[in-house]
């Protein structure tokens, strides 16, 4: 073959990407409604999209030049797409939305303090049912109500049940083991069934009243316990009249909100609010159930500055009920840009008939700018928050050479004491302060690993991190990372990162205390650099001494929790056949353990209930090892 030839081959098989590469894939789409994902070279997602029709809406791409400097980033960048097609318009958002909250796109507008939020449970797998919070999956056999906002709301709500109707919380363990009632039955908030002092069909009725009331149907509830209040008077029986007037008020106190933002208008409902300012948005919930306040939730979702209001608040809709129970009636400050097609799949959804409304008039109207006031103010103190964060991360732009300010920053350590209960952590941290629900440990696994090894240890973790990140296209790439350690350390996480084909991916730096371990004479370690160090007392300094110092206290604290329970563990736990008994007869016999684990196997086999089998078998765990 000539050069010629080889040169033509070359280019055919060089890869497309971007407007061209979405165009080819144009030619083989159907007009049908769908969900469609872009990914750049690596198989991260870009963005996720759903379409009434997916040859017309993934064509509009391919006109590079209508689109403005952002979307024109993600065509360019654009190296692979995938498609599902759906039955209806309705079915895309529902999927759209879902694929949204679990790959995260970087292009998309995205709810990123997504949280479950706790419920009330009532259980009914038990003769006298519990009350309690509830927060996660819900498998437990009983009745949900909810949600509620935050803790502090189901707290509140809880309060007042035990108050106003003397339920139980403890554990069926402990209602098994009571021969006496406990406090809680002496200050009047349980009844006590465990010991008798109610009988269970009582009990059962106060269970049937909370739930009532939990469902709102408190006015109805108090005229019958003011009826039996005024009997009991009447009949001189003056303790019952107590009990319930006492009931009475403790509701009342639920029910008769002091703010005066409890609705007339409406049972059940969502109250959303959204403020914008300064390139970013707020967006404040009101939950109500049952005529009652149920508490209220913040939120910022990140999206583009030229985005509108009206579509961040129906991207959070979408995103925010995917996994949640819908009310009947969500009332909003935006008119949504594709409202009966967010209405169908929200009623698809949960089964029942939804209505999303933006109020005009009157009570629904004033909560909706209530929430709208909430936002506002939540997002003003967010900026004044944030604007020292992104100066920070434009310093450490500046300090390390990165094209852009690094929206994710992981920093690692690890702890260990003489090589034993030797654990890698790592921390993260970006725009939002630290990420907590995103720190990380690692229990150190290799046995290969020498004790006190910080350079294998260094190695594990980094291979089992990023091969992780590799494989996984949901999750998201530090744009930072640093190293607790100096050259030494930076150079094993180098060649292990090289090794793995990601070394491009991220930037590196190490940070070593300075001569004496003196903080504040830090040393910076890179490829390609000379080391380095910062001038003292300046705003990038302090900051990456309090990255290092949280990841450091991340990693001392997981480690001394292991040490703590690893020394609370019985070492005859691990012996096969050895149960409870074994253990008691064991540890009467010699006093401890390390008396046990001394004995020979026919000292063990004179143990009552050790047989000369378990002997060798107790003897043979502690020596042949």
């Amino acid at each position: 073959m000539s050069s010629s030839d080889s040169d033509i081959s070359e280019k055919k098989e060089k890869p497309l990407i971007g407007p061209k590469r979405i165009a080819d894939y144009v030619t083989r789409l159907p007009n049908k409604p769908g969900v469609y994902r872009m990914m750049d070279e690596h198989g991260s997602v870009l963005y996720v999209g759903k379409a009434k029709d997916l040859k017309k809406r993934v064509t509009a791409y391919t006109k590079y030049d209508r689109h403005p400097t952002r979307i024109r980033r993600m065509i360019r960048a654009t190296s692979e797409m995938e498609f599902v097609i759906c039955e209806t318009e309705t079915e895309s958002l529902l999927l759209e939305a879902s694929l949204i909250k679990r790959l995260k796109p970087r292009y998309n507008i995205l709810l990123r303090d997504d949280k479950s939020f706790p419920y009330i449970l009532v259980r009914k797998d038990h003769p006298a049912a519990q009350v309690n919070k509830h927060r996660g999956a819900r498998n437990i056999k009983g009745d949900y109500y909810g949600p509620f906002a935050s803790a502090g709301a189901v707290n509140r709500t809880l309060d007042t049940l035990q108050r106003a109707f003397r339920l139980r919380n403890c554990s069926d363990s402990i209602y098994e083991g009571r021969t006496r009632p406990c406090l809680q039955h002496q200050i009047k908030r349980c009844s006590a069934p465990c010991t008798g002092e109610i009988s269970l069909k009582d009990y059962g009725d106060l269970i049937s009243d909370a739930e009532d009331f939990l469902k709102g149907k408190s006015d109805s509830l108090q005229k019958r316990l003011s009826k039996e209040m005024n009997a009991a008077a009447k009949e001189l029986d003056f303790e019952k009249a107590a009990e319930l007037r006492d009931r009475i008020q403790a509701m009342s106190k639920v029910t008769t909100n002091s703010s005066g933002i409890n609705p007339t208008t409406f049972s059940d409902g969502d109250v959303i609010g959204l403020h914008s300012g300064g390139g970013q948005s707020c967006i404040q919930v009101f939950f109500f159930r049952a005529g009652q306040n149920w508490g209220n939730s913040c939120h910022f979702p990140r999206h583009a500055k030229e985005q509108s209001n009206a579509e961040v608040m129906e991207a959070f809709i979408a995103q925010f009920y995917n996994n949640k129970p819908i009310p009947k009636k969500i009332f909003v400050s935006e008119d949504l840009p594709n409202h009966n097609l967010v209405e169908r799949a929200l009623t698809a959804q949960s089964g029942r008939n939804i209505e999303v409304i933006k109020p005009q008039r009157g009570e629904k109207k004033l909560l909706v700018g209530q929430a709208v006031t909430n936002a506002q103010e939540a997002l003003g103190r967010k900026l004044a928050e944030t604007a020292s964060q992104t100066k920070l991360l434009a310093d450490l732009q500046e300090i390390f050479g990165m094209e852009v300010p690094p929206e994710r920053i992981e920093v690692y350590d690890n702890s260990h004491i003489q090589g034993t209960n030797a654990i890698g952590a790592f921390i993260v941290a970006g725009p939002e302060g630290f990420q907590k629900r995103d720190y990380r440990t690692f229990n150190i696994k290799d046995t290969d690993t020498e004790p006190g090894d910080d350079y294998a240890m260094m190695r594990e973790v980094f291979r089992r991190r990023f091969s992780r990140l590799a494989k996984d296209n949901t999750l998201q790439w530090p744009d930072l990372v640093l190293i607790d350690g100096g050259k030494g350390q930076l150079s094993v996480v180098t060649e292990t990162l090289r090794e793995l084909g990601v070394l491009e991916r991220t930037t590196l730096v190490g940070i070593a205390k300075g001569p004496d371990r003196n903080a504040g004479r830090e040393n910076f370690f890179m490829n390609g650099r000379e080391v380095f160090s910062l001038p003292s007392r300046t705003p990038a300094l302090y900051y990456l001494q309090r990255l290092r110092d949280e990841a450091h206290r991340f990693a001392i604290g997981t480690h001394r929790a292991r040490r703590k329970k690893e020394m609370k563990t019985n070492p005859l736990d691990g012996i096969p056949g050895v149960g409870p008994a074994r253990k008691r007869a064991l540890l009467a016999h010699y006093g401890s353990a390390k008396g046990v684990k001394g004995a020979s196997a026919a000292e063990l086999s004179r143990v009552e209930g050790v047989s000369s089998a378990m002997a060798k078998t107790i003897y043979d765990y502690f020596h042949e090892r």
